[in-house]
């Protein structure tokens, strides 16, 4: 059973569409015990890292995450602003307190050369940073994006792929059983399927 959580943040259904395509059983929801029951979870989301913050608090999903993928260390998948929450802190609209399941913070481009305009939407390649499950059976690694904030983590170590956008950020993260991708694999066509399929297959 896959749980994708439900946290009012947008993109669930395009999510869960895809897991339905690789023949998985999957459920969108915010309740504890749907979260609880999962054998994997994934945490997506469009929109601001406060918002987002927020909402998981104000839902009690905060502590349900910390309780089955920190202790119990269910495999977790966070997709866009959903591996953002993962940081330690937020700079979007301030500073914001994360999740703080991977040390590091979400900060916007910093980025001079004005033909990369932010938000950075659409297709771009993504090199990997070593060998990973995650990315394994990708192969051609191009990926749709849209975001204006990126994570900088702590240990360049969980980096497991990165993307070259006016400077180098990180496309892809992991520590342990928690993985991040900051691009959108249920919009990225088949090789967005392989990813997730190598996630049901964790």
């Amino acid at each position: 059973m896959i749980t994708i959580i439900d946290y009012g943040m947008g993109n669930l259904f395009s999510v869960e569409n895809a897991i339905k395509t690789l023949g998985a059983e999957v459920i969108v929801s915010s309740k504890a015990e749907d979260i609880k029951m999962a054998d994997k979870i994934i945490l997506p989301g469009v929109g601001a890292f406060p918002d987002g913050m927020k909402n998981l608090k104000d839902l009690g999903i905060d502590k349900i995450l910390t309780e089955e993928v920190l202790n119990k260390k269910k495999p977790l998948l966070g997709i866009c602003l959903g591996m953002q929450l993962l940081a330690s802190v937020g700079e979007e609209h301030g500073i914001t307190t994360g999740l703080g399941f991977i040390e590091g913070t979400v900060r916007k481009f910093k980025i001079e050369d004005k033909k990369f305009r932010i938000p950075h939407i659409g297709w771009n390649d993504v090199v990997l940073s070593r060998e990973n499950i995650l990315l394994k059976n990708v192969k051609t690694p191009i990926f749709y994006f849209d975001h204006s904030y990126h994570f900088v983590p702590k240990d360049n170590s969980v980096i497991i792929a990165t993307c070259d956008y006016g400077e180098i950020f990180s496309a892809a993260i992991q520590k342990e059983n928690i993985f991040g991708v900051q691009f959108h694999p249920e919009k990225s066509q088949r090789e967005g399927l392989n990813l997730l399929n190598s996630f049901l297959r964790l």
